[in-house]
């Protein structure tokens, strides 16, 4: 799989997330749709980027008990999102229950299963073993069935030596050459992430923040199809 770019819409009302959308689509194919957003849109947001013809990687980091993230698992699949995220620390249990309640609810819709992903450290955090605890989680995530893991470009061609080319990485803290950090520790390029493996960036302020927010997107494209 080559290297996708995701475009976080991290924005604060569905007018602006509107704007950010119609200057990127067709050309951005999908948008991530994080809690900032989704608690002040709700799901018309996913559908406006649906009716955009785009995807919707739904970044709500579901960590709850079993049953609670089972029913939001299968609630955002019966939306159709392309991708979701839950929180690898919420342990095996509760992510192979949020694999099969979206499976279930995608066989009841006659759709495709999201794919999920697990979150394991934060971008914006460190710690001295941080690669050995991304890895434990990754490694717990790939035996809990779900598809991959959300880890920064530092682990992902560990993770990818470790668990095979199958197993997805996608790769938030994307800074292009010369971005502003903002409040992210472990970052990359997208040149970086490319060369490490990584399946999907995402990349936010670089590109929503920009003055010309296209011309952003298309200079990060570029440098990932290179």
């Amino acid at each position: 799989m080559k290297t996708q770019l995701i475009v976080a819409c991290d924005v604060d009302t569905l007018k602006e997330a509107r704007k950010a959308i119609d200057r990127l689509a067709p050309r951005v194919k999908i948008f991530k749709i994080g809690s900032q957003l989704f608690t002040a849109c709700g799901p018309e947001v996913v559908r406006y980027v649906q009716r955009r013809g785009a995807r919707v990687f739904l970044d709500l980091k579901f960590h709850d008990i079993p049953n609670t993230v089972a029913k939001a698992a299968a609630a955002a699949t019966r939306l159709g999102v392309f991708m979701m995220t839950l929180h690898a620390g919420g342990g095996p249990e509760m992510l192979r229950a949020a694999r099969e309640a979206a499976g279930e609810a995608a066989k009841a819709n006659k759709i495709k299963r999201p794919l999920l992903v697990a979150v394991t450290v934060l971008t914006s955090q460190t710690c001295p073993d941080v690669q050995a605890r991304v890895l434990a989680l990754a490694r717990s995530a790939s035996g809990s069935g779900v598809d991959g893991v959300v880890a920064s470009v530092e682990e992902c061609a560990l993770i990818k030596q470790s668990l095979g080319p199958e197993f997805l990485v996608v790769t938030p803290g994307i800074r292009p050459a010369g971005a502003s950090v903002d409040d992210q520790k472990r970052i990359a390029t997208p040149a970086q992430a490319r060369q490490a493996g990584s399946d999907f960036i995402v990349v936010g302020r670089p590109i929503i923040a920009a003055p010309d927010p296209a011309a952003a997107a298309r200079a990060v494209l570029k440098e990932i199809k290179a």
